[in-house]
């Protein structure tokens, strides 16, 4: 599908574990037809697998009664083709801004916690918000890049 005239993949699924493989076939193929390097689609795919682990998690509580959305749009910005990805659940939401840092020493030792810290390390942008319908959306930008295509830095 374009929107735009963009090129926009759009998935919809139950909050099954199961679904990480189909979501990550998905990222893969649409990823290599953005023009990112092996790296950054690598690096895409640990963020995408994150996010929607998040999603089906935390947001969904694993209901299965309730979907996760993902969508894909490639477009071009000053003729570097980036892709953008958004990750929507049908959650509660929640305020980023209440996320706790997982370095702050009293953290350091928690099981969980670490995702966010790692998506935004990955992507070259990342922005969340609780969205109209209800739930959170997270929405990751990665641009092509020559050289290494990991992202940023991860301490940031």
């Amino acid at each position: 599908m374009t929107v735009n005239g963009h090129p926009v993949v759009r998935l919809e699924f139950t909050s099954a574990f199961e679904m990480l493989e189909f979501v990550q076939v998905v990222s893969d193929h649409v990823t290599r037809e953005a023009g990112l390097d092996d790296d950054a689609i690598h690096w895409v795919g640990v963020a995408i697998r994150e996010s929607v682990i998040n999603a089906i998690k935390h947001g969904n509580r694993g209901n299965a009664a309730k979907h996760v959305f993902v969508e894909f749009e490639t477009t071009s910005k000053d003729e570097v083709p980036e892709l953008t990805i958004r990750v929507r659940d049908q959650g509660e939401g929640f305020d980023p801004e209440r996320i706790a840092d997982p370095l702050h020493a009293e953290n350091l030792l928690k099981s969980s916690g670490r995702g966010i810290l790692l998506i935004k390390g990955l992507m070259d942008d990342v922005r969340m918000e609780r969205t109209p319908e209800g739930g959170t959306e997270i929405r990751m930008t990665k641009r092509a890049q020559s050289g290494d295509a990991s992202g940023g830095d991860v301490n940031t």
